[in-house]
């Protein structure tokens, strides 16, 4: 092998996505991984029950939830479909300057923004009023609470 003398130079190469610091998970990643987890607990499902239900160990369901591995579209919509949230909850309340942090920024490209409205059924403060609601072992109470909501909706109008 004949040397040239020229020194070889690498292209640049385009970013994963992971942190410039080498090794640490991208904060989208973990933010996706944390309100999977958060979801998961409000359900009271183990990570073991959760890997099976989309054929996973529940080592590989803690390193999503850690960040650790980044869950694909595909595997979102799974976990949205046993979670049973839309694939969007995974990213409700992440911070704005999170978004700097997205691989396409991280590369120089600007997506365009898409104005979203959350879904109220997906938040976990109705998740939690549902879950308490059906708590309640009178019929007769549940539906007199219900009334009582509507009411109360009604005068904020």
């Amino acid at each position: 092998m004949a040397k040239s003398g020229k020194k070889a130079t690498a292209k640049p190469r385009k970013s994963s996505g992971r942190m410039a610091s080498k090794g640490f998970p991208n904060p989208i990643d973990v933010h996706v991984g944390q309100r999977m987890r958060q979801r998961r607990t409000l359900l009271g499902m183990s990570q073991s029950v959760l890997g099976d239900a989309i054929g996973l160990t529940f080592q590989q369901v803690q390193k999503y939830e850690r960040g650790a591995n980044r869950v694909s579209g595909s595997r979102l919509f799974d976990l949205g479909r046993v979670l049973d949230v839309p694939v969007a909850y995974f990213f409700e309340e992440m911070p704005g300057d999170m978004a700097k942090k997205s691989p396409s920024h991280l590369m120089g490209i600007k997506p365009v923004a898409v104005a979203y409205e959350a879904d109220p059924l997906a938040k976990r403060e109705t998740l939690e009023l549902v879950r308490a609601y059906y708590k309640i072992e009178s019929a007769g109470a549940r539906r007199k609470l219900a009334d009582l909501i509507k009411v109360l909706s009604k005068l904020e109008d």
